[in-house]
């Protein structure tokens, strides 16, 4: 068994650097140069809605890019977000977009209590050409993660930085608390219902 103290030593040290790194991470992100991307059309309850539009009167816009109501992982990432909602508002605009239609997300979203903006990209090529769908034998798979936007003063949009989710991300606090069970994750999945 190894020495408590230095072991504790050990622990604060990784720990250190594990901050670091993710806060090296999101700078060598931002540090890229902006993307431009076009004013893509998505679709709200209440029909079209451009992307610039969805920034509301903040300047910043976090997108999620969620695979819909067939995924669990998606919907365990949005439950997190749902508790998250008002800090991230007051600092960006915030929205999830799937390939859900927007009917269908707004079912899902109550039966959730997602209280965050959906919109649909099921008309538009914008989670494709961002990245977070592809296609295999003639079939479009869906990826998660996240875009962020800035909105420009002469009303374009440019994407500053995006990443994906999965277990054990920096996205989802739930992989990190089961990592320190005595078992860790041990094999543990998301479901809609427990």
């Amino acid at each position: 068994m190894a020495d408590p103290q230095n072991a504790q030593k050990e622990i604060e040290a990784l720990e250190k650097e594990l901050l670091d790194g993710h806060r090296r991470l999101a700078e060598l992100r931002r540090a890229q140069s902006p993307q431009p991307v076009e004013d893509y059309e998505l679709l709200g309850p209440e029909g079209p809605v451009s992307l610039s539009s969805a920034f509301g009167g903040k300047q910043d816009l976090i997108v999620v890019h969620n695979m819909g109501r067939s995924c669990p992982y998606c919907t365990m990432w949005a439950d997190g977000f749902n508790g998250l909602l008002p800090h991230l508002e007051n600092r960006a605009a915030f929205i999830v977009v799937s390939p859900d239609t927007p009917d269908v997300q707004a079912d899902f979203a109550a039966s959730r209590g997602w209280r965050f903006r959906m919109l649909s990209a099921a008309s538009s090529s914008f989670t494709r050409d961002l990245g977070y769908a592809f296609e295999r034998s003639g079939k479009w798979w869906m990826l998660p993660g996240f875009s962020t936007f800035r909105r420009n003063e002469d009303g374009s949009v440019v994407r500053v930085a995006h990443g994906p989710f999965g277990p054990g991300d920096p996205f989802n606090g739930a992989f990190h608390l089961f990592a320190h069970l005595a078992n860790g994750v041990d094999g543990w999945e998301a479901r809609f219902t427990y």
